[in-house]
């Protein structure tokens, strides 16, 4: 496709965005991404500003391509982080999790343009307000962290449309071509998705979370800690059964677990953050073929749609 207002806020071949998953979104991963046309992101991680910067310095060696950052503000656990980003010379940050004005301001002094994640109009208004240069729109079939009142994607990013002209991408419950149609149609310029690079061979995960999206159905997620400030939706498994038969539960405790079920492939010793589309991911594949047959299956749609009216 030739570019749009969202690639040529990128830089990157297509307006497709890597999520930026925890202890996932790494610059080995990320890059491959980039690399394959698409937009890597790499997460600020727990370790703070020094692993950030190195995480930077691999990006750069490892790809040639436009990348970004995101951060997440409520986990943020190293202010440094921010000098990081503008220090290494990065031009794209998304940011989430918290107050889109906390550092807005000073990424758009630098040169950086701000895509805030947000869940809901309100939230959307919000980032408005705080100048950010464009939204992802998170429907609530995503995995990973939600705001506790769902709005489905379906629902949510025409009605973000209505309100702004800004550069939207659309995240939760895309995985192929037909999914980027849909979000281009219902007002986005873009997409992100991450359960459906979860289910790559670059993602560096152990393969029994990804066999086990594979396996899943579209039941088969379940949301945690939903009347709680933040919830979060995961795949279904004994351990996430219990923990939603428990009520609220210490959420960070909960994910210090994250790296045995990960790495080492217990999907009883944490939770799998997924999103409803597993139920449409059927095979694992290189990130460069998931990227070209979204890409393919778009155009084709497209024409269908177009040949059809």
């Amino acid at each position: 496709m030739n570019g749009n207002r969202l690639t040529r806020v990128l830089g990157s071949r297509y307006p497709i965005v890597q999520a930026p998953m925890g202890l996932i979104a790494t610059a080995a991963f990320a890059s491959e991404v980039s690399n394959a046309g698409g937009f890597g992101l790499v997460g600020v991680g727990l370790g703070g500003a020094a692993q950030l910067d190195g995480e930077l310095v691999q990006m750069r060696q490892l790809t040639d391509r436009p990348f970004g950052v995101n951060v997440a503000i409520a986990f943020l656990t190293d202010p440094a982080a921010i000098e990081t980003i503008v220090r290494n010379g990065v031009t794209f940050v998304t940011t989430s999790a918290g107050d889109p004005a906390k550092f807005t301001a000073r990424f758009k002094d630098a040169g950086i343009s701000v895509f805030h994640v947000v869940p809901n109009l309100k939230a959307a208004l919000k980032a408005i307000e705080a100048g950010v240069d464009g939204l992802v729109v998170e429907g609530g079939e995503g995995g990973g962290f939600k705001n506790p009142d769902l709005v489905s994607t379906m629902v949510l990013t025409p009605l973000i449309r209505d309100h702004t002209d800004l550069p939207i991408i659309v995240a939760g419950g895309v995985c192929d071509g037909r999914g980027m149609a849909a979000a281009m149609a219902l007002g986005g310029d873009g997409i992100q998705m991450g359960t459906r690079f979860v289910c790559s061979n670059e993602a560096p995960v152990h393969d029994n979370w990804k066999d086990a999206i594979v396996n899943a159905g579209e039941t088969d997620t379940v949301v945690l800690r939903p009347n709680a400030r933040q919830a979060v939706r995961t795949l279904r498994t004994r351990r996430s059964e219990r923990l939603r038969a428990g009520g609220d539960f210490d959420l960070s405790q909960e994910l210090g677990h994250a790296k045995d079920l990960y790495f080492g492939g217990d999907m009883e010793g944490g939770i799998a953050l997924s999103g409803q589309v597993c139920g449409r991911i059927k095979d694992i594949k290189p990130i460069a073929r998931i990227i070209s047959d979204v890409m393919e299956e778009y155009q084709t749609t497209l024409g269908r749609l177009g040949g059809s009216h």
